[in-house]
């Protein structure tokens, strides 16, 4: 677990954010109401911003690293430039402020921890639709020299999309059947074709390498930290057996 010197500005998405930043106005409408002495209108989001540097932890919470305040070393800079005897009045105008930019900190941390099973729920890693949902510029290419010439079968792949069923994932056995058991020259590649011109569900976040499988049959889902495979019934290729 490592520790650093973060500004977080950063919730798992926009809407957090957003949402975020409509708490922290909430609250700091709140306390320039309240003063007696008002502050200067245009330095209260500076302050803030200022306040929400802070000394964190990174934590790893179901891939996604989230940040954990645990020092105010922006407030801290604010308390020691501006808390002198001819200044001690006004750190007292903007302290509220400076302490609203640290606890934002936690606002984003509590916003994250609330999103990251709703994000999850929405977009559910496993299932083949989420990486794959706009296909209509969708084709093949071969990577490969084993690959045979055959073009994508979209009726196929967008009939079978829900139906795709989840197998697990050889690599030891692939790699045997592939690289150990065969001559150099007459080695086929058990996943020639890469799948283009697709893109995943709108606010998923997900960046996602597919690979079709030889017969046509098989997909390998490949994103950061995981890869899936998937078998369908029918061939997503033209011309696939």
């Amino acid at each position: 677990m490592g520790v650093e010197i973060h500004v977080d500005f950063n919730a798992i998405d926009t809407v957090t954010e957003t949402l975020g930043w409509i708490v922290i106005v909430f609250f700091a409408n709140k306390i320039y109401q309240k003063q007696m002495v008002k502050p200067k209108v245009w330095k209260i989001p500076v302050i803030i911003l200022a306040g929400l540097i802070s000394l964190s932890i990174n934590w790893n919470m179901f891939d996604v690293i989230v940040k954990l305040p645990i020092l105010p070393l922006g407030v801290w800079i604010l308390y020691f430039v501006r808390k002198r005897k001819d200044r001690a009045e006004r750190w007292q105008t903007y302290r509220s402020f400076a302490w609203l930019g640290f606890g934002a900190n936690f606002i984003f941390f509590a916003s994250t921890l609330l999103t990251i099973p709703v994000h999850h729920a929405i977009y559910p890693k496993d299932e083949p639709s989420v990486h794959i949902s706009k296909v209509t510029n969708a084709a093949i290419i071969k990577i490969h020299p084993s690959a045979k010439d055959r073009s994508l079968n979209k009726d196929s792949l967008l009939n079978q999309l829900d139906t795709l069923r989840q197998e697990p994932i050889y690599s030891n056995r692939w790699y045997e059947e592939t690289i150990m058991n065969t001559e150099s020259n007459k080695r086929n590649e058990r996943f020639p074709y890469q799948l283009i011109g697709t893109s995943s569900k709108w606010g998923s976040g997900l960046h996602t390498l597919i690979y079709v499988e030889e017969d046509g049959k098989g997909i390998l889902l490949s994103a950061p930290k995981m890869q899936l495979y998937f078998r369908s019934k029918d061939s997503l290729l033209e011309g696939g057996e």
